[in-house]
């Protein structure tokens, strides 16, 4: 939540200043300037070049500021590392009561920590010592050194001259410490708003990973090889579902009866996830490549199938009536009028699906693969490797975007007559 609000406030505040400054150095206010008959038409609205590259920035200050990155000077709170200390009561069978104190060295995740030393002290409540990871707790026995432990009655009552029960917690100035249903005190440091590096791991590590995969390969693979594996599979999807779905999309279109008989299934399919036919898949096409092209093709078969048909069905029929009139045939009015119209449907719905078999890439190489980008994410996974987890869907992410750009800018090339009617 806190993140939301920082992006939130981030964002309104970049918007109001661009602008200004752009209001600033543009001084135009004649009816060009001032014109809304544009309102509402995609092809009029193109990207704030200002805005992408504060987006951008924007989400890797956050994710550097929130994983204490050494990148960025300034940071949100991280978690306490240093001595602790914390004074518990103890009370033993007869009411006697006794104090003595934990002294706690909290330490970095994946280094190592000397036990702090202290004298046992005076009383049958001795003086202890621990040591615990940062983001992490540990269960202090505090009568195992004492003269009554809990087997002779003995048990905690109060934590800082405050008193406390099972199940309750004390705050101090590190942390806080919980009486566990035993009466074992629990002591946990202070988190911070830093994430801890097993769940979001900084941007230089990372970055580290990357050179380092880059260079060396991952599980017998070099990651030219993953991504190219990945790129592959998705391109042999999405092209077999694009020659089966357009000319499918096109009969849908044009012919009731193929309508009729194919909209049912098209139907039915479309919102069923592609992970869902995965076991369908194997059962059909085993766990090699084949089962792989298989759930790509699927994932971009309904999609194409009904963007060609919204194509078709988007047409004006007066185009078609003035192509009748000048005398075309219905090739001619197929080749000049219906494809040339249903092209930008097309092309939306291709980004559209070249996006969702880029999503299912990971699902489709989680069957028996040996190499790709989605088998590098699922086998990290498993052994909690996020950085190379966030890597492999930051490849992935900026391969399906510049597929994105390069397919819009195809779109313009090919298609220059979208959104002028």
């Amino acid at each position: 939540m806190i993140i939301l609000l920082i992006y939130i406030a981030i964002f309104v505040v970049a918007f109001l200043v661009v602008r200004l400054v752009a209001s600033r150095m543009h001084h135009i206010r004649d009816f060009t300037a001032l014109k809304t008959v544009t309102f509402g038409d995609e092809s009029a609205v193109t990207a704030n070049r200002a805005a992408s590259v504060i987006s951008v920035i924007t989400i890797f200050v956050i994710w550097g500021a929130f994983t204490g990155s050494s990148l960025l000077p300034i940071h949100v709170p991280g978690p306490f590392i240093g001595d602790a200390s914390f004074t518990y009561t103890a009370e033993n069978s007869e009411g006697a009561t006794d104090e003595a104190t934990v002294y706690v060295r909290v330490f970095e995740v994946g280094g190592e920590a000397e036990l702090p030393e202290t004298a046992p002290g005076d009383g049958f409540a001795k003086n202890d010592v621990a040591k615990v990871g940062a983001w992490r707790s540990t269960l202090i026995r505090v009568d195992r050194n004492d003269d009554f432990t809990k087997d002779d009655g003995a048990r905690v009552v109060a934590i800082n001259g405050q008193p406390i029960a099972p199940g309750e917690t004390v705050d101090i100035d590190s942390g806080g410490v919980t009486l566990s249903s035993k009466g074992t005190p629990n002591y946990k440091p202070s988190s911070g708003w830093q994430m801890e590096p097993v769940w979001l791991p900084p941007p230089e590590a990372v970055f580290k990973r990357l050179i380092e995969i880059g260079g060396d390969g991952y599980q017998n693979f070099t990651l030219l090889e993953h991504v190219g594996w990945s790129l592959f599979r998705v391109v042999a999807g999405f092209l077999g579902g694009a020659l089966v779905g357009i000319p499918l999309g096109y009969a849908m279109g044009l012919s009731d009866w193929f309508r009729g008989w194919f909209d049912p299934i098209v139907e039915f399919m479309r919102p069923v996830p592609p992970l869902a036919l995965i076991p369908l898949v194997i059962i059909w096409a085993g766990i090699g490549e084949a089962g792989k092209w298989v759930l790509l093709f699927l994932a971009a078969l309904w999609i194409m199938a009904i963007a060609a048909r919204a194509g078709v069905s988007g047409v004006r029929i007066s185009k078609v009536h003035a192509a009748y009139s000048l005398g075309a045939s219905k090739w001619q009015i197929l080749y000049h009028v219906i494809v040339p119209n249903s092209l930008p449907e097309i092309f939306t719905g291709a980004r559209v699906a070249m996006g969702v078999c880029w999503g299912t890439v990971v699902a489709a190489e989680l069957v028996a693969a040996e190499k790709g980008a989605g088998m590098m994410i699922m086998v990290a996974s498993r052994f909690q490797l996020t950085d190379i987890v966030i890597m492999g869907i930051i490849l992935i992410g900026t391969i399906g975007y510049s597929i994105d750009i390069l397919m819009r800018r195809a779109e313009r090339w090919l298609i220059p007559w979208k959104g002028r009617g």
